[in-house]
């Protein structure tokens, strides 16, 4: 498979705004990097492995390796919003920096729950902790599957679970530093372990009823 040439904007007007205050942010970090040999899946590669280390701090189970885990999943959401500004700014999309920043996604956000879950199993959940994990970290993964047919379809998800304006469901992620922060990851995955199979099948409900609007 080749991959498309990357296409550079003609002009200012053609770049987009960001999104959400994180985005905006995501674009200020990249500006000195626009016309560097910096690439948005060096940005991607980065966040993937913080995000990982994230998860395995969090493994760890006590407070100071929590807090430290709250720092890197901070960095690594911002690289998460870094990566698509630079590819708008610098012209450098392309169809497989598109999918790679989607998987890596999609694994950030699974193990992070295997390894609060894996954390907690000294505390009250016990064994349970794991595997509310495992439940929280299977649902998003089942939601990421969503999300691959909806981009495959040409939607997005904000589009098709009908997000307001200047949100995006990603940046409900950056609570998880404020939980890791104040001592709170017990309370965070009893949460996740509710509501992540909850917003499956809201996801997976409103997947069915556009792909059955499409069609007919």
């Amino acid at each position: 498979m080749t991959t498309p040439a990357p296409s550079k904007p003609e002009s200012k007007k053609e770049i987009p705004p960001p999104k959400t205050y994180a985005h905006y942010a995501g674009r200020w970090l990249i500006l000195p990097l626009v016309n560097t040999p910096v690439t948005p899946n060096h940005l991607t590669t980065l966040r993937l492995l913080t995000g990982i280390a994230a998860a395995g701090a969090f493994a760890m189970g006590d407070y100071f390796w929590t807090v430290w885990g709250g720092v890197l999943f901070a960095f690594s959401a911002l690289m998460d919003r870094a990566d698509g500004e630079l590819a708008r700014l610098s012209g450098k999309s392309s169809s497989w920096g598109h999918w790679y920043d989607l998987y890596c996604d999609s694994i950030v956000n699974v193990v992070l729950f295997f390894g609060i879950g894996i954390g907690l199993t000294e505390g009250v959940l016990g064994h349970w902790a794991w595997k509310m994990g495992v439940l929280s970290g299977l649902s998003i993964a089942l939601t990421f599957w969503i999300v691959f047919r909806l981009h495959e379809s040409g939607s997005t998800p904000n589009e098709a679970f009908n997000a307001p304006e200047g949100f995006d469901f990603d940046d409900s992620m950056f609570l998880i530093c404020i939980f890791a922060w104040f001592d709170g990851m017990f309370y965070l995955l009893i949460a996740a372990s509710v509501c992540a199979p909850l917003f499956l099948i809201f996801a997976l409900w409103q997947y069915v009823t556009l792909k059955s609007s499409t069609e007919t």
